[in-house]
């Protein structure tokens, strides 16, 4: 025979819960595993983020003074062949 009673709930006889009963044990530690799980997750997630930034800075760092010298190269070139004036975007 069934030796377990029922759980007994406390309602107002307006039908709300007195007490509202409290879900099982493992019920509140799976829902904080999953809290440390989708935590863990982000922190990884953000962790990934930040190297893949640090190692393609200085690739970026490159490419840009490297455009930078390109340009300038190209700004005194143009100074040389318009005869040395000083503004070389007039037309």
């Amino acid at each position: 025979m069934n030796t377990h009673r029922p759980p007994e709930i406390d309602m107002t006889p307006e039908g709300e819960f007195v007490d509202p009963p409290r879900p099982p044990i493992l019920t509140r530690v799976m829902m904080w595993a999953i809290v440390v799980a989708v935590l863990a997750g982000a922190l990884s997630i953000a962790a990934f983020a930040l190297w893949l930034f640090l190692l393609l800075l200085p690739i970026a760092l490159g490419a840009a003074a490297v455009a930078y010298g390109v340009f300038r190269f190209q700004a005194w070139r143009a100074q040389q062949s318009v005869g040395g004036q000083r503004n070389v975007w007039r037309p």
